[in-house]
């Protein structure tokens, strides 16, 4: 049997804009599912998201935000109090922590505000490469690759990269995808991994980038 032609570094590239195209015209309302109304709400909104859906974040965020209206308040807050405030995201005593020391250093090292470059996000508690890039795109519209468990379930199985490294994995798709793609690619393959292609029952029979998929084509051909 003859051994099968590895792909180009050009070739994945523009395999990749096809999975752009794609799921682009599948889901033309993708973006942030996080609800927020200031650029602090939607950094604490993303540290309670870990580990917790979105649906679940927002049920509890319009009351811990009438609560802690400002970073002063979150940063001055009775910690068992905001534990019991975010308790049924998961990891409530963790996330109610890296929260509270997260706008402290917002107020002692940044007068408030929420600092426009990475590295000074990720010096955040509670703040990894992840947070840091959700946080930069949607509140500085600056371009950068989020890797969550959607994003690093589906770029292995599209054949875009074999790490389980998330920072890997973010290198890796930096070289593939358009720079100017980098969110949008993101909230596509969050929105595909949630919707069609959820990790127990992916919907490869119906999926609009099957024949881009080396994982998913396999499976339907076997």
């Amino acid at each position: 049997m003859a051994k099968a032609k590895r792909e180009t570094l050009k070739e994945r590239r523009q395999r990749t804009q096809d999975v752009i195209l794609n799921l682009s015209r599948l889901y033309p309302q993708a973006g942030c599912g996080l609800i927020y109304h200031s650029h602090l709400e939607l950094l604490v909104a993303v540290i309670l998201s870990a580990q917790c859906t979105d649906v679940r974040v927002n049920l509890v965020t319009p009351a811990l935000f009438a609560l802690y209206p400002d970073t002063r308040a979150f940063a001055q807050a009775p910690r068992s109090e905001l534990e019991e405030a975010i308790r049924s995201t998961g990891f409530f005593r963790h996330k109610a922590k890296n929260i509270q020391l997260c706008c402290q250093l917002l107020l002692s090292r940044h007068g408030g505000r929420i600092p426009p470059s990475l590295s000074e996000l990720v010096k955040l508690p509670g703040v990894g490469r992840k947070t840091a890039n959700v946080v930069l795109g949607e509140i500085y519209g600056l371009q950068g690759v989020v890797v969550d468990t959607h994003v690093k379930r589906l770029s292995r199985l599209l054949g875009l990269t074999k790490s389980e490294d998330p920072v890997k994995i973010e290198q890796q798709l930096m070289k593939v995808v358009p720079e100017n793609a980098w969110n949008l690619f993101s909230l596509l393959l969050i929105y595909h991994g949630r919707n069609l292609c959820p990790a127990r029952r992916p919907g490869c029979e119906t999926c609009p980038v099957i024949n881009l998929c080396p994982a998913g084509h396999e499976k339907v051909l076997s």
